[in-house]
This record gives structure tokens, C-alpha cells and sequence, in this order.
């Protein structure tokens, strides 16, 4: 069996906005960046990083966004593109579920935003088409402008779902009414158990799994394809591999727990690196080290999403 693994790093602009600013010599002398080239040349990681297009105004007022990205170093980015992809994650990191709701010209405005400023500064071969959306929940008409961007495989939720307005009063607290607010059809509540309990898991949309299709393609590189849209849904990550809610022993139970399937995909956030980030993890490049190691040594090759579908 050829085993892969995928990994990815949500919500990036940080890291872009590090090597514009103090533009060393090269793009991998910064901290964030060095550890990921550390990572690929000791256990052949390959990583995608799924992008915002702009800083948000809820760190402050220095706005930064891809189009001021240097170009500095396109062709590093280039000659690197084999190991290391973009792609489109959001056009900011707040309000949360921005896609939940999404309409089919502002989904696709935004992608190509972040598409087109890719292709300026690092080139068109280290953009990838495999998409997760940020929060995760995407509109029909969402996902109907990511394929007609180009995506054909993204990432999805799991659990059966539940019409808001048969339990309004379960709404996910602290979320913004406008969710609620003009939503689709197909935005809903979810839970991972057949009947409501207490409090439901999260919120979802189009592209949300069964648990019976979760079960089907989970450790494994099978995938849904929708028949309307003819999007490929599959959960990226799966249950419990989002590597910044889990410390140095738990990154290692969790792979553990999936040595011997085909597929094991592992996700964390961009932010947890820095230091001046609220919920800084210190050892943040030594969980991907070793992330990058368990997987490695278990037979287990790096790869991208995309190369499902090519």
C-alpha cells in the first residue's frame, strides 16, 4: 500500500508579511519559513499554505495584504514549489463561517484576488487548487465558484445536520446574527450523534459529509463527489489532527492512533507560531518536527491534495 500524508497551515499572512518587511536574503532565513525547509529536507515534508488575503483590523491597524507581498523572491518560491503550495483559505480571519452564506461573485472575487497576487509574487506552479475554506462551511453557490475557479477538491465538515429553525434556541452561542440572518437553505446546524443533545458541534452547509461518507473515504484517499456541483468533497484532516489543540505527546497519540491507514492528514494554524499571538505555542516548530518524523519513518510519503483529482 502506498501510504500518503497531507499536511496544511490555515489562516497565512503573517509569515508574508515577515519576509516583505525585513527582506533577507533569502525568504527561508525567516524563523517561520526555516522551519518548514528544516521539516521538508530532514522528513520530506510538503506543505500547503492556505492563505487570507489581508491582516485583520482585530490585531490593530497595520493592514497588510497580498498585494503588498514582495516579488523578491519568486523564484525561490519556484524552485521551492515542489515541496511548498499556496493556496486560498479567506479574504480575512474575522467574521467567523464567512463562507457560510457566500454568494457565487463574491466567493469567486475572492479567490481570484489571492490567485492573482500568488501568481505575481511566487508564480502560477505554487498555487493549488485543493481548497479549504476557512471555518469550513461553503454555499452551494460557493462551491459552484470555487470549480468554476478551478478547485475540485475541498475540504468539508462531518455530522448530520439540522435546520436552524427547528432549534433556534441552540444556535451556536457568540456567533454573528448575520448567519442567521438572509442564510441558505443548506445552512445548518450539525451534530456528531444522530439525535440533538445539549449543544451541537458546530454549523455547516453544502459541503458537509454524512458520517456514513465520512466513514467511506476517512483514512483512506477515496473521496464524495457531489453530482450537482461536481465538487470532490473529502474531511482534510479528519477527527482530533489539528496539531495547535494538541501538546508534543498528543500529536503523537493522534498519529499513532492512524499508523497503518492510507491516508493521515494533519492541519494546525499559522498564528500559534508568534510570539506575540495570545495563544502562542513555543513549541510549536517542534510538534511539525516531529509530526514530520512519526510520519516519515512509518512509510508514509508527503503529498497535495490537488494530485488526487490532476
Amino acid at each position: 500500500m502506498n501510504k500518503k500524508a497531507y499536511f496544511y497551515i490555515d489562516d497565512t499572512i503573517w509569515a508574508l508579511r515577515d519576509i516583505t518587511r525585513m527582506l533577507p536574503e533569502s525568504m527561508f532565513d525567516t524563523p517561520f519559513f526555516n522551519m518548514l525547509k528544516t521539516a521538508h529536507e530532514k522528513y520530506g515534508l510538503k506543505v500547503q499554505l492556505n492563505l487570507f488575503y489581508r491582516t485583520d483590523s482585530f490585531y490593530g491597524n497595520d493592514d497588510f495584504c497580498l498585494a503588498d507581498v514582495t516579488d523578491a523572491y519568486k523564484s525561490e518560491w519556484e524552485a521551492n514549489s515542489d515541496w511548498l503550495k499556496l493556496a486560498f483559505h479567506a479574504k480575512e480571519e474575522f467574521p467567523d463561517y464567512p463562507h457560510i452564506n457566500a454568494k457565487y461573485d463574491d466567493l469567486k472575487a475572492q479567490y481570484q484576488a489571492v490567485e492573482r497576487e500568488v501568481f505575481r509574487f511566487a508564480g502560477k506552479n505554487t498555487f493549488t487548487y485543493a481548497t479549504c475554506a476557512h471555518w469550513l462551511p461553503v454555499s452551494k453557490e460557493g462551491v459552484k465558484a470555487l470549480y468554476d475557479c478551478g478547485v475540485r477538491i475541498m475540504d468539508s465538515t462531518v455530522g448530520y445536520t439540522f435546520d436552524l429553525e427547528e432549534y433556534p434556541e441552540r444556535a451556536i452561542p457568540g456567533q454573528d446574527s448575520r448567519i442567521l440572518n438572509n442564510r441558505t437553505p443548506e445552512a445548518r446546524l450539525r451534530a456528531m450523534t444522530p439525535v440533538p443533545q445539549n449543544q451541537f458541534h458546530s454549523l455547516c452547509s453544502y459541503n458537509n459529509l454524512s458520517v456514513e461518507q465520512y466513514n467511506e473515504t476517512a483514512g483512506n484517499l477515496k473521496y464524495i463527489t457531489d453530482e450537482e456541483t461536481k465538487m470532490k468533497f473529502k474531511c482534510f484532516g479528519g477527527l482530533f489532527t489539528c496539531i495547535n489543540n494538541l501538546d508534543m505527546k498528543g500529536v503523537e497519540e493522534s498519529i499513532g492512533k492512524q499508523i497503518g491507514n492510507e491516508y493521515i492528514g494533519m492541519v494546525i494554524h499559522e498564528q500559534y507560531f508568534y510570539k506575540d499571538y495570545f495563544n502562542y505555542h513555543p513549541d510549536y516548530a517542534e510538534k511539525i518536527y516531529k509530526m514530520s518524523e512519526l510520519l516519515s519513518s512509518n512509510g508514509y510519503e508527503f503529498f497535495f491534495m490537488e494530485e488526487l483529482v490532476k
